[in-house]
C-alpha cells in the first residue's frame, strides 16, 4: 500500500478509536448512574473541577519525579493497575453476573485482571489501543456522570490552556510524553502504518524531536496530549502516536451534555443535540489536528479538541432552543 494512503489509514483508525471512546461513554452513563458510579453528591459544582485539576497537577509532578529517579516501574504498574480498575467498572455492568461468589462477579473480575495481564506481559499496539479504548469510555463516562456542563466546561476550558502551556512553554509535557512511551502503557494510543510494525520492537520516539532516528524518518508521532515528533515527514512515519487524553477530555462534556440534557432537548438517534454537536465539534478539531502534526512539528492536542467540543455543545445549544445562560450551566448563579 502507498505510504501515503497508509497515513491516511492510520489517521482514520484515530478517528474511530475516538468514535468507539465517545460512543461507548454515552452508552456506559445510564448503566454507570444506576450502579451508583456518580463521583460527586453535586455534581453541578465548578469546584470538582478544581480538584480534579490539581490532581492531575500533582500526578504530573509524580511522574516526573519519577521518571527523573528511575522510579518509572513504579509508574508502570500504577497504570497498569488504574487500567485493570476502571475497565472493572465496565465489566461490572456490561458482564450479566452468571457467576457470582459473595457478591462479586467472577467473570467481570477475570476480565478486568486479563486486561491487566494484557498490558504487563505482552503491551504489543492492539493490546494497548483496546486497553486504552475501554479505559477511555470508562474514564469519559464516570466524569461524564460526575461532572455537570459547567464543571466539565471549566475542565476542559483550564486543561487546554495547560496543553498548550506545557508543550509549547514549559516543554514539560514532550518530557513526559518520552517517558511514559517507554512504559508501553495506554496513556498513549499507537497507530502503525504497516502491518509488520511492532511496537515491542520499535525504537520509542523523541517527541522533543532531538532523537536521531526520528530525525531521519524512524518512528514519530504524537505524545501524550497530542503533540508529535518534530522533523519525521508524514510519509517517514512508521506508526502515529496520540494521547489517550485526548480521547478522553473532550468526551467528559459530550457525556455531560448528553446526560444532563433537558428532558425536552431535540434527540438526533437517541442522543440529545448538543452531545451530537459536541461531537461534530471534537472530530473537526481532530481533523485539523492531524493535518497540523502531520507537517512535521509538536502540536497541543486539547487546544483545537477541546475548543472544537465546546464550540460544537454551545452551537447545539442554541440550536435546541437552550438559552446561552442555561447551555453554560450558569443560570443559578445569575439568579
Amino acid at each position: 500500500m502507498d505510504r501515503r494512503w497508509r497515513v491516511v489509514a492510520g489517521c482514520g483508525l484515530i478517528g474511530l478509536i475516538f468514535l468507539f471512546v465517545q460512543l461507548g461513554a454515552l452508552a456506559l452513563v445510564e448503566p454507570f448512574k444506576s450502579a451508583g458510579y456518580q463521583a460527586v453528591e453535586d455534581p453541578s459544582d465548578p469546584t470538582n473541577s478544581v480538584l480534579y485539576i490539581g490532581a492531575i497537577l500533582v500526578a504530573t509532578a509524580v511522574m516526573l519525579l519519577a521518571f527523573r529517579y528511575e522510579a518509572d516501574q513504579l509508574i508502570r504498574a500504577l497504570i497498569v493497575f488504574s487500567g485493570a480498575w476502571l475497565s472493572l467498572y465496565v465489566f461490572r455492568v456490561l458482564v450479566p453476573p452468571v457467576l457470582v461468589v459473595e457478591g462479586v462477579n467472577v467473570l467481570a473480575v477475570g476480565l478486568a485482571a486479563l486486561l491487566g495481564l494484557g498490558l504487563l506481559v505482552h503491551p504489543e499496539w492492539y493490546v494497548i489501543d483496546a486497553a486504552g479504548a475501554v479505559m477511555g469510555a470508562a474514564g469519559a463516562g464516570l466524569f461524564g456522570i460526575s461532572f455537570g456542563v459547567l464543571p466539565a466546561l471549566v475542565l476542559l476550558s483550564v486543561l487546554a490552556v495547560y496543553d498548550a502551556i506545557s508543550v509549547y512553554g514549559t516543554e514539560h509535557m514532550l518530557t513526559l510524553a518520552s517517558g511514559v512511551m517507554d512504559l508501553k502503557v495506554p496513556v498513549v494510543l499507537v497507530i502503525p502504518l504497516s502491518l509488520s510494525y511492532s511496537f515491542l520492537d520499535a525504537t520509542t520516539p523523541d517527541p522533543t524531536g532531538d532523537d536521531d532516528d526520528a530525525a531521519t524518518g524512524g518512528d514519530a508521532g504524537d505524545d501524550e496530549d497530542g503533540a508529535a515528533d518534530g522533523d519525521a515527514g508524514p510519509l517517514d512515519r512508521d506508526a502515529l502516536f496520540i494521547g489517550l487524553g485526548d480521547a478522553v477530555i473532550p468526551t467528559v462534556l459530550v457525556a455531560s451534555a448528553a446526560f444532563f440534557a433537558p428532558a425536552t432537548v431535540d434527540m438526533v438517534l437517541g442522543i440529545p443535540l448538543p452531545a451530537v454537536t459536541a461531537m461534530v465539534g471534537t472530530f473537526v478539531g481532530l481533523v485539523i489536528l492531524l493535518w497540523m502534526v502531520l507537517k512535521g512539528r509538536a502540536h497541543a492536542g486539547l487546544p483545537l479538541l477541546n475548543g472544537g467540543t465546546i464550540a460544537g455543545y454551545i452551537l447545539g445549544s442554541l440550536a435546541a432552543g437552550i438559552t446561552l445562560v442555561e447551555a453554560l450551566g450558569i443560570a443559578p448563579y445569575l439568579a
